[in-house]
């Protein structure tokens, strides 16, 4: 047997349905995002999990709950899974940075490995800290099935680094949806990708709402 990663984004909240940056901000889940982390604990309950790290904000905590509730897991809170600093930028639209930091903007949206948001973090910097997590995580769970909650960014920056996809192309190559999980299974070989962003698990009616 060997170690599978489950890389579980965390539900839908105010921000991911506008599309405004919100990584260091901490809004709840909303009613929607609640019922797609109770969608996920009803699908992936049978499932014998070893470990559940999580991000240490309230929409990552969220979604985990209920499974960890209904198995009586306890989560393991890094803040390596933090979701990426926006700066200058968090809470803002896309055209108000555009707008107002457009220098900035295009350095990041070209470059992001090594160019920031005004004020905040590059992929690289995320990536050094999320690895860490990753490497406790390979450490402690040579075998077995182990969730981690994080967010779209860095999800996305942790598929990268394993599956040795050029950071500075996170946002062209992978994507990861509201509530969306990626597995990745440890081989011989390395990481081995099995699941890209599955939604199975949401209820139907809840499918088509905005997943940025």
């Amino acid at each position: 047997m060997s170690l599978k990663l489950y890389l579980l984004r965390h539900g839908e909240t105010t921000y991911s349905r506008t599309g405004g940056y919100c990584g260091e901000l901490d809004p709840d889940l909303t009613p929607e995002g609640e019922e797609m982390a109770k969608g996920f604990a009803e699908t992936y309950h049978t499932v014998p999990w070893d470990a559940v790290y999580v991000s240490p904000m309230k929409r990552t905590i969220a979604t985990a709950k209920p499974l960890c509730d209904a198995l009586g897991i306890e989560m393991q809170l890094r803040d390596g899974l933090k979701e990426i600093r926006y700066g200058e930028w968090e809470g803002k639209t896309q055209d108000f940075v555009k707008e107002n930091y457009l220098d900035d903007y295009i350095r990041w949206m070209t470059e992001p490995a090594w160019n920031a948001p005004t004020g905040g973090e590059t992929a690289v910097e995320i990536a050094s800290r999320a690895s860490l997590v990753i490497a406790e995580i390979e450490s402690k769970c040579t075998n077995g099935n182990v969730l981690v909650v994080s967010h779209k960014a860095t999800i996305r920056i942790i598929l990268c680094t394993l599956l040795g996809i050029d950071l500075g192309r996170y946002r062209d190559r992978i994507n990861a949806l509201a509530a969306s999980v990626s597995v990745v299974k440890f081989t011989e070989h390395g990481p081995l990708l099995e699941v890209l962003g599955d939604r199975h698990h949401i209820p139907a009616h809840l499918l088509a709402m905005p997943g940025t």
